[in-house]
């Protein structure tokens, strides 16, 4: 197995199991059996492998939503599904679980943000940003509210569902 994914896959088990302060750069190479340098050959921190594994995660379980989304539901009950499967999957896996409820990670996201020029999982909002436009032609919704500030009251829905 290729050294990066070893330590990837062995973090993400450790993390799994004893959560993010729990777990140690030592103790993730220990049980990978690489040495503490070959860690920073690939990751320069622990925040940044956590972070890594913390998008991979949320982006599963985004895409797997937006594979079974019926795009011709009614708005209501495409925000309500939304809002439970994010709830489930958030619960159902330890890593998104501490992620979302813990202050400790938005200095951890903000510095990965700045890092590496991400605003948000860009698939996600475009999806929802075309429905809401959609909606608004077929007057399923408001049509005198700019689409994009629709989006930004979503996301504060969601900010507030899993916090």
């Amino acid at each position: 197995m290729e050294k990066k994914l070893l330590i990837y896959e062995t973090a993400k088990a450790i993390f799994s199991e004893k959560g993010f302060k729990d777990t140690s750069i030592q103790a993730i190479t220990k049980a990978a059996g690489i040495a503490v340098g070959t860690f920073y050959l690939y990751y320069s921190s622990k925040e940044q492998l956590f972070m890594e594994i913390f998008k991979d995660e949320n982006t599963k379980l985004k895409r797997s939503f937006l594979e079974t989304l019926d795009r011709e539901q009614s708005p209501r009950t495409i925000i309500r599904d939304m809002l439970r499967v994010n709830q489930q999957g958030i619960q159902s896996n330890p890593i998104l679980r501490e992620w979302y409820m813990s202050e400790d990670f938005r200095k951890i996201e903000l510095a990965y943000r700045e890092e590496h020029a991400i605003d948000s999982l860009d698939f996600l909002y475009d999806t929802f940003l075309t429905l809401v436009q959609r909606w608004q032609a077929e007057g399923k919704m408001r049509s005198d509210i700019d689409s994009r500030v629709i989006m930004k009251v979503f996301e504060a829905i969601i900010n507030i569902d899993t916090h």
